[in-house]
């Protein structure tokens, strides 16, 4: 018997959703249906799948407000959701572009053997799976997604079982596009159901926690199939002696508290130059001071509530932990109550060190934790101290000065007079350092190539080698 699932809105803290899950034996069976299907769908080409994928844009958009509001509803948050569902179109254009960018596979002759032909084709992972988080449900989901079936492939997403709601109406409008049948699939679940996809595909990919991206990795390599994993983390921003403190400050509030922090690549770890200490604090907490919830009228306001309970319960905890070990508040600080949502300003903290888990762990919240820095190797090591390395800002006026900064963080992307880039501009690869994740980049024409195995063809354009070539009392092997 399915499982059936309560869904929380953060609005209100009220389970008003629910799901039924997906499983192991309906798993199988439509990724079996994907297998069959996915032959003809890569045999079509590019350009046909292409067309297809423009039909869907037509079909989101369709739904436009359908999906608006089911995303808003998951996340508390209006702004952000428009952008999910306005971004698919976009995204299919960006996918489209790489796609077609690919050049055929040219034939060359060995050096070593030059009576050999060979060349390296592509062959796309027949059935790729996603399992996505929370926080982007609808990008984040379509991220993989969408690259996957423009490379041949086929596509079964299972959301977060936190915010689900956009997947009833995605399902209705890939179901108005008749040639998407068993090309993609979106399925609701739980990590059971998540664990029952990784057994039934090609390769995975993974968006969220560590823990879980280690049981992922666990999982695929027991099935020997490859896991691509953005994890999480604590992302760090050195403001240099020579940085515009101003433009530091307002970059990194928003940086730091944009869709109430939950962002892998939010900034967690703020370093200042110590001349410039005092004053950032009181710019960035005089900015932080005019941040508004939007509530109780979700179309007005900054940020949204808590998207998940427990992510409240860490935030509330990290911050307990610190000011009991001696951290300052200047702002926030406190998980508040409103309308049965559980809201949190955006908060600055001071007198914070690296013995404190707010220094240390994923936060995934509005918080600024702030530390002052003497020199250059200063900065750097405390940026480095963690498990983490998925991305960073330096800030400087000397963009030499920054780029050297800049190469001696242990991150994957790396933002210059700007905070998380990489959640904006998606053509720079990058790969996650340390426990933030691995595999290709989902960034740039990488994000497209993962998708694909590569298959030498080979060719002896000369005589066959014959079997006294490889007679052992001559040694004459060619």
């Amino acid at each position: 018997m399915s499982e059936r699932l309560s869904i929380r809105n953060p609005r209100n803290g009220e389970y008003d959703y629910e799901i039924v899950a997906t499983t192991a034996r309906e798993i199988a069976s439509i990724t079996s249906r994907m297998r069959v299907a996915q032959k003809l769908w890569r045999e079509k080409g590019l350009e046909y799948r292409v067309s297809v994928l423009e039909k869907l844009k037509t079909a989101v958009a369709g739904r436009r407000e359908e999906l608006v509001n089911a995303l808003s509803t998951d996340t508390g948050r209006l702004y952000i959701s428009v952008a999910e569902v306005d971004g698919i179109a976009s995204a299919i254009d960006r996918w489209t572009a790489v796609a077609r960018a690919q050049t055929a596979p040219e034939t060359k002759n060995s050096k070593a053997m030059p009576f050999i032909e060979f060349r390296s084709e592509k062959e796309p992972y027949p059935v790729a799976g996603a399992i996505s988080p929370w926080n982007f449900p609808m990008t984040l989901s379509m991220i993989d997604a969408l690259p996957a079936m423009l490379s041949g492939g086929t596509a079964i997403i299972k959301p977060s079982e936190v915010t689900p709601r956009f997947a009833g109406p995605m399902r209705r409008a890939v179901a108005e596009v008749e040639e998407l049948k068993d090309i993609l699939h979106i399925v609701d679940g739980d990590a059971s159901t998540g664990a029952a996809l990784i057994d039934h595909v090609d390769i995975v990919c993974f968006t969220g926690s560590v823990a879980t991206g280690r049981m992922v990795a666990e999982s695929a390599a027991r099935n020997f199939i490859p896991s691509i994993l953005e994890l999480g983390g604590k992302d760090p921003a050195i403001v240099l002696e020579d940085a515009d403190v101003e433009r530091a400050a307002t970059s990194l509030l928003r940086a730091s508290i944009v869709n109430t922090g939950h962002a892998c690549q939010s900034i967690e770890r703020i370093y200042v130059h110590q001349s410039h200490f005092d004053d950032f604090v009181e710019k960035i907490v005089a900015k932080a001071q005019n941040v508004k919830f939007n509530y109780p009228d979700i179309h007005s306001g900054h940020i949204g509530p808590i998207i998940f309970e427990k992510q409240a319960d860490i935030i509330k905890t990290q911050l307990a932990a610190a000011v009991s070990k001696g951290a300052t508040v200047h702002t926030g600080g406190e998980i508040e109550h409103h309308g049965g949502g559980l809201w949190c300003r955006p908060t600055v903290l001071t007198n914070v060190n690296h013995k404190m888990t707010i220094m240390q762990d994923e936060t995934f919240g509005p918080i600024m934790p702030i530390m002052a820095f003497e020199s250059d190797d200063e900065a750097i090591s405390l940026a480095n101290d963690t498990i983490f390395g998925l991305s960073g800002s330096v800030y400087s006026e000397n963009i030499e000065h920054a780029n050297e900064i800049a190469m001696k963080i242990d991150a994957g992307g790396i933002s210059i007079n700007e905070g998380s880039l990489t959640g904006f501009m998606h053509e720079a690869e990058k790969n996650s350092f340390k426990y933030s994740g691995m595999g290709e980049s989902r960034m740039g024409p990488a994000g497209y190539h993962r998708f694909f195995r590569k298959k030498a063809i080979m060719t002896n354009m000369g005589d066959a080698f014959p079997i006294e070539a490889f007679d052992e009392k001559n040694a004459n092997f060619p």
